[in-house]
């Protein structure tokens, strides 16, 4: 069986309220032993915790989604940044960015709050998961300063062009995540990747959205990243094997507090090793 890192995933959101135990079992048995799960706001923090203290296998991270950026703000950044000075253990900060979509209002906020957790990355020393929607212009604005810092992290979701992916790619110690959108038939990904090294990718489901094909339109979970994965060897020509040990190496450098944990889980012969399965 093929290992591969799910680097992100939230699989603690309502939509799986009803089996979420499974879903996580689905995932291990499919070869996917490492589930990385960005926070979306305040309100999310202790439904992902709870998932990730009864899962060996997930690993929790914090932020605030630029979607959640509204005229309260201030304190809902104050409530997650309470979270990251507790006690409890991050592996990045995210899922963070710019998104100007389907609302500018907030424009100036989000890319202030975006910069404010910028600095959280450095002075953690953790990844940034980078969510960016309709804003390259405004996200580059914001990350132009730290170009040649110790700043390091992934380009959630990428689907921009190629010219896109080559801006992107300036940042050295960042990976374009790739997920269920290189599947779909319209996709321009499978030509923009011809020219991404498979050196700078890591592979993501956005879990319960963007479901591959032959899923596209369900909930997607993250069992499914094997066809991510299956459609990444075809595109670059290698097989399947290859995908799964070069992303999950790409993915430790992103990930490197949780590099020690991984490599003794995969010497690990048993399931129940690879991931804990408390019944919640």
């Amino acid at each position: 069986m093929n290992a591969l890192i799910d680097t992100h995933t939230h699989l603690y959101v309502e939509e799986f309220d009803a089996d979420r135990e499974l879903a996580v079992i689905r995932a291990v048995e499919a070869g996917v032993t490492r589930l990385f799960m960005p926070n979306i706001d305040d309100t999310t923090v202790e439904a992902m915790l709870r998932l990730c203290d009864a899962h060996e296998c997930c690993y929790p991270m914090i932020g605030l989604h630029p979607t959640s950026v509204d005229e309260n703000w201030k304190k809902r950044l104050e409530k997650v940044k309470g979270y990251l000075t507790s006690s409890h253990r991050f592996y990045g900060i995210g899922e963070v960015g710019i998104d100007l979509y389907w609302d500018k209002t907030f424009r100036k906020e989000q890319m202030w709050v975006f910069e404010e957790q910028v600095k959280w990355a450095l002075e953690y020393g953790l990844p940034l998961i980078i969510h960016c929607r309709e804003a390259y212009p405004e996200l580059l604005e914001v990350l132009s300063g730290y170009k040649h810092t110790a700043l390091r992290g992934i380009f959630h979701s990428f689907t921009g062009t190629s010219e896109d992916a080559e801006r992107l790619l300036e940042y050295e110690s960042f990976m374009l995540g790739i997920n269920g959108v290189v599947t779909f038939k319209k996709s321009t990904l499978p030509e923009v990747l011809k020219n991404v090294p498979l050196k700078r990718v890591v592979l993501e489901t956005d879990s319960p959205y963007l479901a591959p094909v032959p899923y596209r339109g369900k909930r997607n979970e993250s069992a499914n990243l094997v066809k991510v994965a299956e459609c990444l060897s075809v595109i670059y020509g290698v097989p399947l094997s290859e995908i799964a040990s070069r992303t999950t190496e790409n993915a430790l450098k992103v990930f490197t507090n949780a590099e020690k944990s991984f490599y003794s889980l995969l010497i690990s012969t048993s399931k129940v090793n690879f991931c804990r399965l408390d019944v919640m």
